[in-house]
């Protein structure tokens, strides 16, 4: 597998897991220093607004936490196509753009402006990412997820 394969590869496994919460699983496509960020750009006030930052440590300490969370069990899925993969000359690390489409399937329709069953658009943006190649295997370093969206509902303290 070339090492762009390899940046492709955790891009979609990150979706797999976070879709499944296999938050371990998705940490362990992360390097130790495993930077996120949820962003929007607001034009209200001319800058990003950011909805979450944290190093790998203060992820998993948050996966920790939601189990017991009240929310909203819905389950989001991940829709993401891989637009560009750009690698350093000597093949150690890598920057990728994906677009992310994020869908939730209402569970039941009270108190909601869904009906049970059926999927909608939960949220729309962008995966800019930094990887660390090493054996074939491109871990993660950073990932800031520009949303479009910039209301989000009930469900969105999980990791996008």
């Amino acid at each position: 597998m070339s090492n762009a394969d390899a940046v492709r590869d955790s891009i979609y496994r990150s979706c797999m897991y976070k879709d499944d919460m296999k938050w371990q699983e998705w940490l362990d496509l992360c390097d130790e220093d495993f930077q996120y960020s949820i962003t929007a750009y607001s034009p209200e006030i001319r800058n990003d607004m950011i909805y979450l930052s944290g190093d790998r440590e203060e992820m998993r300490g948050m996966m920790k936490m939601l189990p017991k969370h009240n929310t909203d069990h819905s389950p989001l899925k991940r829709h993401c196509s891989v637009y560009a993969v750009d690698l350093e000359d000597d093949g150690s690390m890598a920057t990728a753009v994906s677009s992310v489409v994020v869908y939730q399937t209402q569970l039941d329709g009270i108190n909601s402006h869904v009906d049970a069953g059926e999927s909608k658009v939960f949220l729309v943006g962008r995966y800019f990412d930094k990887f660390r190649i090493s054996d074939g295997v491109a871990k993660f370093v950073e990932r800031e997820v520009k949303l479009d969206t910039r209301k989000l509902d009930k469900g969105s303290h999980y990791p996008i």
